[in-house]
C-alpha cells in the first residue's frame, strides 16, 4: 500500500476515533450531562465518579493524537478500554453489542496508529518476509 495513503487513512480513522471519544464519552461526563450519571449507575458505578473518568479519558486521548506521545496514549487508553470492558461484564450486558464495544474501540484506535506510525509497522508486520532458500 502506498505510504501516504496508509498516513491520511490512519489519521482519518485517528480522527473518527478522537471525534467518537469526545462525543460520545469525554464530553458527556465532563459537562455533567445528566446521562452521564445515570449510565454509571447503571453499570454501579458510585455517583461522582463520571467527571474524574472524563479526565482520565481526555488525558488518555490528548497522549494519543500527540505524535510523540501517540504509542503511550494508546496502551494507557486501552486499559481505560480493558476497564469498560470489564464493567460490562460484571453489568451482565449483551456480549457483542455492549462487552465487545471496547474491543471494537480498541481495534480502531490501533489501527489507526498502526496506518500513520511507520515504526509500529516496523515492529507489528502483517507479514513477514520469508526467507529466500
Amino acid at each position: 500500500m502506498n505510504p501516504k495513503v496508509m498516513l491520511w487513512t490512519g489519521r482519518a480513522l485517528t480522527g473518527l476515533f478522537a471525534l467518537f471519544m469526545l462525543g460520545a464519552s469525554i464530553a458527556p461526563k465532563l459537562l455533567q450531562m445528566p446521562v452521564a450519571e445515570e449510565i454509571m449507575a447503571e453499570l454501579g458505578w458510585p455517583a461522582g465518579y463520571a467527571m474524574m473518568i472524563g479526565f482520565i479519558e481526555l488525558g488518555c486521548l490528548i497522549l494519543y493524537l500527540v505524535p510523540r506521545t501517540s504509542l503511550l496514549g494508546a496502551v494507557l487508553m486501552m486499559g481505560l478500554l480493558g476497564g469498560a470492558l470489564a464493567t460490562q461484564v460484571r453489568a451482565e450486558s449483551p456480549l457483542f453489542s455492549h462487552v465487545f464495544f471496547s474491543l471494537y474501540l480498541g481495534l480502531f484506535m490501533w489501527g489507526g496508529l498502526w496506518l500513520r506510525s511507520p515504526r509500529l509497522r516496523a515492529l507489528f508486520p502483517l507479514a513477514r518476509e520469508t526467507p529466500a532458500i
